[in-house]
């Protein structure tokens, strides 16, 4: 492990360092020199002789060709060091768009061998080299062919990885490698890299500034840089000369990140370099818990709202077997009943609760009175009270207010109803709590309430039907009630999120590009801010109200990020619960120190585009793909329609792109996509 141990983060592939270097026949020492001398964890090797074309093979009298070797046994190592310790380099030279045929023809045989040698090692990874002009078709087209059976490939520039990935049709195996030079672009130009698949960085020493004592280091942009890369899982490559003048004492003995003395004999020349990648991947801020607990849900799709469709079964199915703890659902509150362990989860949000206690708390104190406190009670009704997190926090904010309560603890689940009985016998409440078992649409309350509290909302706001449940409920509020929460807004913005993509993309259908998905967003890169999309306020008395919406968006996306590519929206919402009390994901407003995180709206537009903020495990963000990814030019932009759709037996969302490029309208009719009434 190059860079040392960090806590939270022992499982990340950013802990391992590589070097670049030069074609070395021997590759037992190459390899050993540089990990066991220099403690880097692997090289990227070229694994030919760079003198090597296949036009100057010679030919048999027979007229026919033999292959003479073109590179070295492959008993020299072990499998498990090919495959663990070496990425193979393609041969920098070869020009597969050539004017020059014979060059071309080099370079597509070569280009085939070395792929073929590197597959036949086993190797993890081969880096390709950039294409040597503005076109890559030819490129491109050897490459996807290679691509239908073999593994791993990188490249480089956003226009000509975008081209590449293009013509190779967004090939999930295809990844990027970054030349990390002395000079960066803007903050917006390197944020959009956040959603692609980059898999390595490669720094060159000349991008290195000396500090005061002489060894290397790098201005404040680049350090940013790396360690944000370090966060997204994506691997240092050390790559050029020794260009610093470490001090004579640090090589005479010296002891390296890690605490082992290396002799001034042994000592990789490129240690340096290393050892300051380690001191920053080191000096990181350890994972909170909170992280941990979510490492295994980043960019992992799940299954949304959905009704009763036997595909989506199948699915459940599939995910279980692979890692049941993954399998995370969101519900619909008028179908599901959920279980136990579901709740569990819900109620360790006590930030959330914490909110709802004070945003009760105010809603008593303005609704009663100092002077009627003793004498004034008021009737509270909790619609969804599940297993009664709600309720707790209601009586607690009558304490500290000292507000008299009536509570009706409304719940259409039996399994929960059990569970509220007991605390209410546990806790002493049977003349202040009276427990409903019946689906809040159907009960007929016998007074009208004050205050009507419920928690129904989704990760887009309405999405788990929280305003059909609301207008179900509200008949039993009284005409200057008071609901909790009072309003939420759902919001969108523009994201690159490839591996999403790909992971929709791997179905082989329309319905899974028509599908909205609760997930864990982690490798996007957001380029917009976000946009208001729907507003719902309860309650609602109004006669011809419709809970059908549609919304037209604009969003301009910053002219120095350049071109970048539109693989879908990520989804959020903010609720008003009451007054300047508020709850929500949308990450400029995102309610602090909750029970999740999220990456900060600023990430492609201020310096600290990889800073993070927080939200609710049980709000992840939603995302709606798009079937095919739209790529926005500096200066275009976005034109965007959503709509929500309201029929008999369920409502749905269509969506769809009108400029720069028109796509169909998602999801049209709910055909792949609803919750069920």
């Amino acid at each position: 492990m190059a860079l040392g141990e960090r806590g939270g983060w022992d499982k990340s592939e950013s802990r391992y360092c590589g070097v670049e270097t030069d074609f070395n026949d021997d590759m037992p020492h190459l390899l050993s020199f540089n990990l066991s001398s220099g403690g880097f964890d692997f090289v990227v090797a070229s694994l030919m002789d760079p003198n090597y074309r296949p036009s100057l093979m010679e030919k048999d009298i027979g007229g026919g060709s033999h292959v003479l070797p073109f590179a070295g046994s492959d008993l020299v190592l072990s499998p498990s060091q090919w495959s663990s310790h070496v990425v193979g380099k393609i041969s920098s030279w070869i020009d597969l768009d050539s004017e020059d045929e014979i060059l071309r023809t080099d370079s597509e045989t070569t280009l085939k061998q070395e792929i073929s040698w590197a597959s036949h090692l086993s190797l993890q990874a081969c880096l390709l080299p950039s294409p040597k002009g503005a076109s890559c078709a030819n490129y491109a087209r050897c490459v996807n062919q290679i691509l239908q059976s073999l593994n791993n490939m990188q490249g480089d520039s956003w226009e000509l990885w975008n081209s590449f990935r293009l013509l190779c049709e967004h090939h999930s195996q295809l990844s990027v490698a970054l030349d990390v030079l002395s000079s960066l672009p803007s903050a917006n130009s390197l944020g959009r890299w956040l959603g692609e698949p980059v898999r390595a960085a490669i720094i060159h020493t000349d991008s290195f500034l000396t500090n005061a004592r002489g060894y290397p280091c790098l201005s404040r942009r680049h350090q940013k840089l790396i360690t944000g890369f370090l966060n997204h899982s994506i691997q240092v490559v050390i790559s050029g000369k020794l260009n610093h003048g470490v001090p004579s004492v640090s090589l005479d003995s010296a002891l390296d990140h890690t605490g082992t003395n290396v002799e001034s004999s042994q000592r990789h020349s490129l240690r340096p370099y290393l050892d300051y990648i380690a001191y920053l991947y080191q000096r990181m801020d350890p994972l909170p818990e909170q992280e941990r607990f979510e490492l295994s849900y980043r960019d992992f799709l799940q299954s949304p709202l959905q009704g009763h469709n036997p595909l989506f079964h199948i699915i459940s199915d599939e995910f279980c077997t692979i890692e049941f703890s993954n399998y995370y659902l969101s519900f619909q509150p008028l179908m599901d009943n959920l279980e136990a362990q579901t709740y569990e989860t819900f109620e360790k949000d006590s930030v959330k609760y914490i909110q709802y206690q004070r945003a009760i708390g105010n809603a008593l104190v303005d609704r009663v009175p100092d002077e009627e406190a003793s004498s004034l009670t008021t009737v509270l009704m909790v619609v969804g009270a599940g297993r009664g997190p709600l309720v707790r926090a209601s009586l607690q904010a009558a304490e500290e207010t000292g507000r008299k309560l009536k509570i009706y603890a409304v719940e259409k689940n039996p399994n929960a109803v059990v569970t509220l009985h007991s605390l209410v016998r546990l806790e002493g409440w049977e003349k202040t709590v009276t427990i409903v078992s019946c689906d809040m649409r159907c009960w007929d309350a016998p007074e009208k309430a004050d205050i009507l509290v419920s928690e129904l909302l989704g990760s887009f706001g309405d999405n788990e039907l929280s305003p059909e449940c609301l207008d179900g409920a509200q008949r039993f509020l009284k005409q200057d009630g008071i609901s909790i929460p009072s309003s939420y807004t759902s919001f969108i913005q523009p994201v690159t999120a490839s591996k999403l993509h790909n992971d929709v993309k791997s179905h082989k259908d329309v319905v899974h590009f028509e599908t909205a998905y609760v997930v864990k967003v982690h490798s996007v890169a957001r380029l917009a801010p976000c946009e208001p999309v729907f507003t719902f306020t309860h309650p609602n008395f109004s006669t011809k109200k419709s809970n059908q919406r549609y919304k037209k968006l604009r969003f301009e996306i910053p002219s120095d990020t350049g071109s970048a590519m539109v693989h879908g929206f990520a989804g959020y919402f903010d609720a008003m619960l009451y007054k300047d009390v508020h709850l929500g994901i949308e990450p400029s407003t995102a309610t602090p120190n909750m029970f999740s995180c999220c990456a900060s709206s600023s990430v492609c537009f201020v310096e600290s585009y990889f800073d993070t903020g927080l939200q609710i495990p049980a709000w992840f963000a939603i995302f709606f793909p798009l079937r095919t990814p739209v790529c926005i030019r500096p200066g275009s932009p976005l034109e965007v329609h959503f709509w929500r759709c309201c029929g008999s037996t369920k409502v749905w969302y269509e969506w769809c792109v009108a400029s720069p490029n028109p796509s169909p309208v998602h999801n049209s009719n709910g055909r792949s996509y609803w919750v069920g009434l």
